[in-house]
């Protein structure tokens, strides 16, 4: 089964980083948050993987053509006048990775439609190029084949992250307490597997595959929910890239479930 990971948007709301490179090369302990989330399939056995690219893609593309360059030390040997590169401590993942250039101003549900050719009449894993979690994707997967349906997503409770007011007839506060999980609303995190079906639901370019995609599954009662209670966080701003920073560098990442 493929991954596919959505990673052609702007990115505009961590602009501070994205204006320089595509949000999901965004670094977090030094390698970027698409590194990450291709680790943790990876650890499941996933290990084929096609990145929908856009904005920026080259940034991508480099990635992993220089990817010696990135994980091993290396030498630079001109002595003979050959310019030869010796690679030390060789590490290579077991990755094959399809990199598509899916356009700049396509949308999410347009990205999947362009890269129908590279996953054939099979299922695959869909997920963001902009989040991280400690989902159990075998179990994913597993639930998934028992129900028979088109599409499965995972969702999880945010949590609210304010205090919560309740309030009378004329704007009479009549309690304040804290917050609980309670308050939240559940929300798709990515972490998807789809049918190839889900192809024909598809328009073109300018179609959003979270709204009239996803919204004619849950028409036909073609799309089920599996709620994962364990760690997720996106990376949408600053503070979201330095909160997941502080968490690698504790030696504590959640999401981080293989070993060095």
């Amino acid at each position: 089964m493929k991954v596919v990971i959505l990673a052609g948007g702007f990115g505009t709301r961590i602009s501070e980083e994205s204006a320089f490179k595509p949000k999901p090369m965004i670094e977090i302990g030094g390698m970027p948050i698409l590194w990450h989330i291709m680790k943790e399939y990876s650890y499941f056995g996933y290990n084929k993987f096609i990145i929908c690219a856009g904005y920026k893609q080259h940034m991508i593309k480099e990635l992993f053509a220089d990817y010696f360059l990135h994980t091993s030390d290396i030498t630079f040997d001109y002595t003979k006048g050959n310019g030869e590169m010796i690679v030390h401590n060789k590490h290579v993942e077991p990755w094959k990775v399809t990199i598509v250039d899916t356009g700049l101003y396509t949308m999410t549900g347009g990205r999947i439609k362009r890269i129908k050719d590279y996953i054939g009449n099979e299922p695959f894993l869909l997920t963001y190029g902009d989040a991280v979690g400690d989902v159990n994707i075998l179990e994913l997967v597993d639930f998934h084949k028992t129900h028979g349906k088109i599409g499965t997503i995972s969702v999880y409770n945010f949590g609210q992250n304010k205090g919560v007011l309740d309030i009378g007839k004329e704007g009479v506060v009549k309690a304040f307490r804290e917050k609980s999980n309670l308050d939240g609303d559940l929300i798709n995190i990515g972490y998807m597997v789809m049918n190839p079906e889900i192809f024909d639901r598809i328009e073109g370019d300018q179609t959003v595959f979270e709204q009239e995609p996803l919204n004619s599954l849950v028409q036909d009662g073609e799309l089920i929910s599996r709620t994962h209670t364990g760690y997720w966080q996106c990376m949408d701003t600053l503070r979201e890239k330095q909160k997941l920073e502080k968490l690698w560098d504790s030696g504590k990442a959640p999401w981080k479930l293989w070993e060095d």
